[in-house]
């Protein structure tokens, strides 16, 4: 078998995309759906120090959390790598978000009806950096359900921002909303004068 000159190997471009959102939106369920690996995740169970400081109403259920990120991969071909990077949606851990968008192409922002007014700070924030993003609605059974143009004017976004539904859980979505977002993100690059 012949190697392969070092000069003529060509590396994977990388791609850092961020999927961010309230606390218990399914940012951790996402990046577990879509990833090709096994995705690190940096989940702490809830205890009783929780109460009072995380709101779990519409997420009783919810037994753990993420405390500083999540991490996935996807291969597209040979030429591209997706690395995903979920946030931690508690507001005490939102010191982590500098870090983790630094670079980053763009990012999703996860969205659940029952708890619109938590992905406030995520649009905030992408805004506030200049990061393209989109927003996803990740359909939670028995979640009231609104149009997507409702949702868009109850964020207050501007008419460019993609919104779209989700199910999280569900790998064939996610990459949906992944591909919408690297299409957008892509569509706000400043073109190159020649």
């Amino acid at each position: 078998m012949a190697s392969v000159p070092s000069d003529k190997v060509r590396m994977p471009t990388p791609v850092k995309l961020l999927i961010a959102g309230g606390f218990g939106v399914g940012k951790t369920t996402m990046v577990g759906a879509v990833s090709e690996i096994r995705p690190l995740r940096t989940e702490e169970v809830l205890t009783d120090r929780s109460v009072g400081v995380d709101d779990l109403s519409g997420v009783e259920r919810k037994t753990t959390t993420t405390v500083a990120m999540d991490f996935g991969r996807i291969s597209v071909g040979d030429d591209y790598v997706l690395y995903l990077f979920g946030t931690p949606g508690q507001e005490r851990f939102w010191f982590v978000w500098d870090e983790l968008a630094r670079g980053a192409l763009g990012a999703v922002v996860l969205a659940d009806t029952r708890r619109l007014s938590d992905c406030f700070p995520s649009v905030d924030y992408f805004e506030r950096r200049g990061t393209p993003f989109v927003v996803a609605v990740n359909c939670f059974e028995g979640a009231p359900v609104y149009d997507l143009a409702e949702v868009k004017m109850a964020l207050s976004l501007p008419p460019d921002i993609p919104v779209l539904l989700c199910d999280a859980r569900r790998r064939a979505s996610g990459k949906e909303v992944l591909i919408t977002l690297v299409q957008h993100a892509y569509s706000k690059r400043p073109v190159a004068k020649v």
